[in-house]
């Protein structure tokens, strides 16, 4: 049978117009907004400084791809939705990927998966596996990142600690069951500032969930306040971080805190007549009845010295529903509403940033080594990086400067593009029917600015 290409398709008409496709436009991109990732890169300078946390022990005149290259090839790759490397065995002939990379001759292609591959098998050692990483390095550049993003020293810092799940499914190392979860996980630890991450620790799930939360607090604190001696620090989590050497580090470190606090009979009982009112109220109004309280209180055995707690007794419709908060801020600070109502349940909006780190494939962790897992989980945390600063620097102002990841990414990066090169220029000419010109103008305006 003769082998021939189609090159045209006509389909149906609209009414007295005839419709026909052809595969004839030349090079099209379905990510022209990527160029504001790019122009943001330029502003933070994230991935010039990303090379320099690896070591690379390839022969120089072997080398067909530079391992810079290779990394932005992989945190772009990420940041507009390519979870697997085996999207870039076609992405490889892709120019604009190649202009984001900064590859210089265009018409080469990118690397492919087998050797995105190798650079993520660190830790082995072989002929193919010759590019290691610094996780000290990595933690310090999310740490400067964070500092350089602050024009003047803030007064206040509050960091927000939590600890999710990443399913397993296969037989990856240190591979445990979790309770909790129902299913075999890893259990990572973040560490955020507002909207900025400055913790992404890969952890086994056989452990507390406060699990080396000091060794991680401690190394930021130490940083920010090489930077800022006098900044107010204070860390923020749920009742899974209430332990006594995380409390009694911060007091001793001048570093506040305020944890949730699980409840049990005995704080019950000193709230029993917050409850009794909150009871009354609502039978009163028939709607949900909160009566604050606060009290000095101290464990049987794990703690230390008495600590403030503030108990919200709460009625609702379905019956008592207390909660406490232990806490080293004072009532000058923060009164007891206050601290539990506009503090405490800020936190809460952690558990959105968690989310979008699934939204850049944090939960993609199959290789057979916990160094490889941990390195995919910076990459992912780098894309975050990327997006947030996009989201601060260019859309700030704008309908999308609270947008999560998967938003922009749909909205603002996926734009389509005809790529046409030249020998002085690379020019995108995207799409007129583009429905946001108004927004990607003011992010290329601050970008530029």
């Amino acid at each position: 049978m003769t082998e021939c290409k189609q090159e045209a398709f006509a389909f149906t008409a609209h009414f007295s117009r005839r419709v026909e496709a052809g595969f004839t436009a030349g090079q099209v991109s379905t990510d022209g907004g990527a160029l504001l990732l790019r122009e943001t890169n330029r502003k933070i300078n994230l991935l010039g400084r990303l090379a320099d946390c690896f070591s690379d022990g390839r022969s120089a005149l072997l080398v067909k791809h530079q391992l810079s290259e290779m990394l932005a090839q992989r945190i772009y790759g990420l940041a507009l939705g390519y979870e697997d490397l085996n999207d870039h065995e076609q992405l490889r002939c892709d120019p604009l990927l190649a202009v984001l990379s900064g590859k210089r001759k265009l018409d080469e292609p990118l690397a492919g998966k087998s050797t995105l591959n190798r650079l993520e098998l660190v830790g082995r050692s072989g002929r193919y596996h010759k590019i290691g990483y610094s996780a000290e390095s990595l933690d310090r550049l999310l740490g400067d990142l964070f500092l350089e993003s602050h024009c003047s020293a803030p007064t206040e810092i509050v960091l927000d600690l939590d600890a999710t799940d990443i399913p397993l499914y296969g037989h990856q190392p240190e591979r445990f069951f979790h309770g909790y979860y129902d299913s075999y996980c890893y259990l990572p630890l973040y560490i955020f500032s507002g909207d900025q991450l400055l913790c992404a620790r890969l952890r086994p799930a056989n452990q507390d969930a406060a699990a080396g939360s000091v060794e991680e607090v401690s190394r930021i604190v130490a940083q920010l306040r090489q930077r800022w001696p006098q900044v107010t620090i204070i860390l923020r989590a749920d009742s899974g971080f209430c332990r006594e050497e995380l409390m009694a580090w911060g007091e001793a470190h001048r570093v506040g805190y305020a944890f949730g606090l699980a409840r049990n009979q005995r704080r019950q009982k000193i709230i029993g007549a917050e409850m009794h009112q909150a009871r009354l109220l609502h039978q009163t109004t028939g709607k949900a009845a909160r009566v604050f309280a606060e009290f000095s209180y101290r464990t049987r055995k794990s703690w230390s010295c008495p600590r403030r707690v503030v108990a919200k007794a709460e009625y609702l419709d379905k019956g008592e529903n207390p909660r406490f908060v232990v806490t080293s801020l004072t009532p000058e600070q923060w009164a007891a509403r206050e601290l539990y109502e506009k503090f405490y349940c800020a936190r809460g909006e952690m558990e959105n940033r968690i989310k979008e780190q699934m939204c850049l494939f944090a939960d993609r962790l199959s290789t057979d080594e916990m160094k490889g897992n941990q390195l995919r989980l910076y990459f992912s945390a780098l894309a975050y990086t990327l997006i947030e600063a996009l989201r601060r620097l260019g859309l700030k102002g704008t309908e999308w400067a609270e947008a999560q990841v998967d938003t922009i990414r749909l909205k603002l990066l996926k734009i389509g593009a005809i790529v046409r090169i030249s020998v002085r220029r690379v020019r995108l000419q995207l799409s007129s029917a583009y429905p946001w010109r108004d927004i990607f103008a003011q992010a290329y305006q601050a970008l530029r600015c």
